[in-house]
């Protein structure tokens, strides 16, 4: 059996090689055709650096001619055949093949029309600018792109202070390949430049000087340091910012300048800052005047403006500490609400990062488009030192409705139709508070279901939520101090509830959520849940056995191993559920019938499992997560994300069990309402970090650890907090619930444990415009450990176990529609934890046992 098996492997992997081998030869012999004579392709781009070759991709991108794109590992270029198979005269060609023979165009007409006729040329003219459109053109070697690239290179060793360096090429034409050739471009870089010793200062206005006198420690510009012009960027930027947060509004960056002497310095740049007064420009005549400090006088805040009533008189305004709000309508908003949201301050200097949090608070406000912020000088000023500001919101919509439909089939439902509904309500209490109400619900038609004889639609699910969230931290206490208002708080109270019917258990699932949120800066997140309530009810636990139907399997098997007396005996005897399952179970369990211990064993874990996934489960938990994101918008690549999460689940319950004097029931737990409550200590940790390698390569990578430890009133997590493995997110060689735990082989219906770790590397690259491909590898495992379940084969009990890491490879394809990324992946079960020692690696790694993901968007 081992023999065949690795036979099989054989045959899979060689008609892979031989698919890829003939695709190979396939393209490559048709990739110079669009070549003219006497030019080359440019395959590949090597930089010397003082004779030794550099990898750098800044350097790399410097070069005005890269190679085309190619698929990795295959290295055939995709696109540039997609345009190859365009014709370079389409309209000629059509032509030509019409009036080929003599009666073919009469022949069309007749059958068609003339219309029809010139619409094949159109259709076989456009057809062919989609090709190249969506193709690569070949890049054919030029002297003046290789000109630019030169002149390119010797700027980028500059900036780094090699002033005098000197950059050659040699185009090499490929001896096996004809009009192929590769460019080598020869960097000599000689001694760089330091900065002199000596930093001079050329500052025109005294509040400038003072400013930046006290600033200098801060300086990118050190003595002694390899001359760099990021550092004169940087310096520049770190000036602007500080003078325009310091009172100089009409402070621009382009009054900061550098002068660098390098004559007979010996290698040494020296360094002098100018910095002028103000221009000032009226008519044909400039003058000059030092910079000053400007304090903001007045804040308007216009309320509900439109671009149709920018002319009609305001009819109503209100004052609060200094801020002036108006309104073309009656005022709906309280003044509060809307001057928390502002960093703009009546008296106090004027700083442009107020402006930026402004822009941020309000708009995380949710009630207004993005608002317009503007400064005047005031007119009657004599000192010219004040501002106002003035403040434009739009309103959007009071009310917004969203619905959405789908229709599917699945294992479970052969056919079912979901919908979601959702409002939303702005400014509900006039303190920028916003209601969402949410609805959603499916019904299927299921022949597993508990009545399948009755109506079509035999299984539903139905749900609602509601979210109340304020733009500020509600507490007893004033919190403004720790938590102010640049880091846009908020408090959330959420309360949902959802109802299952002939599905599984029929399971009932009540939430409640209190919690706050706040940034303290771009990047870093904070979000606290004071309390997160959840009841889960299930209504026909006596359906355990149709549902998780591995347990019944075995639990079926162990019966007719022990030849049990079956109510339907016969050549294929059978546990009846639920009444003649419980019953087995029970006479095992108290030795009415004899079984060995690990059939005992397997009977009690069984049996545990049962009450488990079927009792009712209430969590009262807390939380608190942190997240760092550098990801700046949704078009960047190259960024990392930290998150990071402590809870814990019925301390507050305990305690109150333990003044109240509550007594423990028959298993030695606390229950509150007649509901045995959850205990637990649960940490989690994910990093994710993105590398753009040359703006269509991307390698993403994941980190995932997470573990959930039972004490005091619980030996083991409730089903909803545990942790699964496997799926489109997760390792992708493995259906979801279908990994682990440990080495056990994945023999549940649905297999969690206590304890995960899970890593995740992904090359992203582009194949021909929207479309993606990718490479990827997944790794990780769930374990049990620290509760109540026993079984070596489920548990970590020490490094030894990360043995049984699962690892799946893979490959995938990606279309991007902009809003959203459509996702196929093909996942091969490479290291599979749940097969004997020995026999883990590449046993199942074809495509009849691959597991196919669909997915919507990357998985991280």
């Amino acid at each position: 059996m081992k023999l065949n098996k690795t036979l099989h492997l054989k045959r899979d992997l060689t008609k892979i090689s031989l698919f890829i081998v003939l695709i190979s030869l396939f393209f490559s012999c048709d990739a110079v055709k669009r070549v003219p004579e006497g030019k080359y392709l440019l395959t590949k781009n090597k930089i010397l650096v003082d004779s030794v070759e550099t990898k750098d991709a800044g350097v790399h991108s410097q070069l005005a001619q890269k190679p085309n794109p190619t698929i990795p590992l295959l290295g055939i270029p995709f696109g540039l055949h997609i345009w190859n198979l365009a014709d370079p005269q389409p309209d000629s060609t059509y032509y030509k093949w019409l009036y080929k023979k003599p009666k073919r165009e009469e022949r069309l007409v007749r059958f068609l029309s003339k219309k029809q006729v010139d619409q094949i040329d159109s259709s076989y003219v456009g057809f062919n600018r989609w090709l190249k459109k969506s193709g690569d053109a070949p890049v054919i070697i030029s002297e003046p792109r290789i000109a630019k690239s030169i002149e390119r290179l010797k700027r980028w060793y500059a900036s780094y202070g090699y002033f005098n360096d000197e950059v050659d090429y040699k185009i090499e034409p490929n001896e096996k390949k004809k009009k192929r050739a590769t460019i080598t471009y020869f960097v000599k870089k000689h001694q760089p430049y330091i900065i002199g010793d000596t930093i001079a200062e050329k500052i025109s206005s005294p509040v400038v000087d003072s400013l930046f006198q006290n600033s200098k420690t801060n300086s990118f510009i050190i003595p002694g340091k390899q001359y760099a012009a990021n550092d004169f960027v940087n310096e520049r930027d770190r000036l602007t910012i500080l003078f325009r947060n310091s009172g100089l509004y009409h402070f621009e960056q382009d009054y900061v300048g550098f002068e660098a002497d390098t004559v007979n310095t010996d290698h040494k740049a020296n360094i002098t800052y100018i910095i002028p007064d103000r221009k000032i420009t009226e008519g044909d005549s400039t003058r000059t005047v030092p910079f000053q400090v400007h304090t903001i006088n007045e804040v308007r805040i216009v309320t509900d403006y439109s671009y149709e009533n920018r002319n009609k008189t305001f009819q109503d305004s209100v004052s609060f500490k200094g801020y002036k709000l108006f309104s073309y309508g009656k005022m709906r908003f309280r003044p509060k609400a809307i001057t928390s949201a502002v960093s703009i301050t009546p008296g106090r200097i004027f700083k442009d990062i107020d402006r930026t949090l402004t822009y941020n608070q309000l708009s995380d406000l949710r009630i207004f488009k993005y608002p317009n912020i503007s400064y005047a000088e005031v007119a009657a000023d004599t000192t010219g030192k004040l501002l106002n500001s003035t403040i434009l919101l739009s309103p959007r919509d009071r009310f917004t409705l969203g619905v959405d439909f789908d229709a599917f089939t699945s294992t479970i439902q052969q056919f079912g139709v979901s919908f979601s509904g959702s409002m939303i309500f702005r400014n509900i209490f006039r303190g920028a508070e916003i209601l969402e109400i949410s609805g959603r619900g499916s019904l299927g038609s299921s022949k597993d279901a508990g009545d399948s004889e009755s109506k079509f639609f035999n299984i539903s699910e139905f749900g609602s939520d509601a979210k109340l969230t304020f733009p500020r931290i509600l507490f007893p206490l004033n919190t403004e101090k720790i938590i102010p208002k640049y880091m846009s708080p908020t408090t959330s109270i959420i309360f949902g509830y959802s109802a299952q019917n002939n599905i599984g258990l029929d399971r009932q699932t009540s939430n409640a959520i209190f919690n706050y949120r706040w940034k303290p800066s771009k990047i870093l997140t904070y979000q606290v849940d004071l309390f997160n309530l959840q009841f889960v009810r299930n209504l026909n636990p006596e359906n355990y056995f149709n549902v998780y139907k591995s347990s019944y399997s075995i639990l079926n098997d162990i019966a007719r191993g022990l030849n049990y007396d079956f109510n339907s005996p016969g050549t294929d005897p059978f546990l009846e559920v639920p009444e003649e399952t419980d019953t087995f179970i029970n006479d095992v369990l108290t030795r009415e019938i004899y079984s060995d211990p690990d059939t005992y064993q397997e009977v009690l874990s069984i049996y545990e499992r049962q009450l488990r996934l079927s009792e009712n489960n209430l969590i009262f938990a807390s939380n608190i997560t942190l997240t760092r994101d550098t990801r700046e918008n949704i078009n960047d690549n190259n960024f990392s994300r930290i998150r990071l999460k402590l809870e814990s689940a019925g301390n507050f319950l305990s305690g109150i069990s333990s003044l109240a004097g509550l007594t423990k029931n028959s298993e030695g737990s606390y229950e509150i309402l007649g509901i045995t409550y959850s205990q637990y200590a649960k940490a989690e940790a994910e990093y994710i970090k993105h590398w753009d390698l040359d703006g269509k390569n991307i390698f993403a990578f994941r980190a995932f650890g997470g573990i959930a430890i039972p004490f005091g009133n619980s030996t083991n997590i409730p089903f909803t907090r545990s942790y699964f493995g496997g799926g489109t997110n997760d390792n992708r060689g493995w259906r979801a619930y279908d990994l682990g735990p440990g080495s056990s082989g994945s023999i549940l219906d649905f297999n969690d444990a206590n304890f995960k770790l899970a890593l995740n590397g992904e090359y992203r690259y582009t194949i021909l415009g929207d479309l993606k491909g990718a490479f990827f590898i997944d790794a990780g495992n769930i374990w049990n450990v620290f509760d109540d379940v026993e079984i070596p084969s489920f548990r970590f009990d020490g490094i030894e176990d990360l043995k049984e890491t699962a690892v799946a490879s893979g490959f995938g394809l990606r279309y991007d529609f902009g809003f959203f990324v459509f996702r196929f992946d093909i996942g091969f079960k490479t290291h599979d934890p749940g097969r004997p020692v020995g026999e883990r690696w590449f046993k199942d790694y074809n495509f009849a046992n691959a597991v196919y993901n669909i997915g919507i968007n990357y998985p991280f």
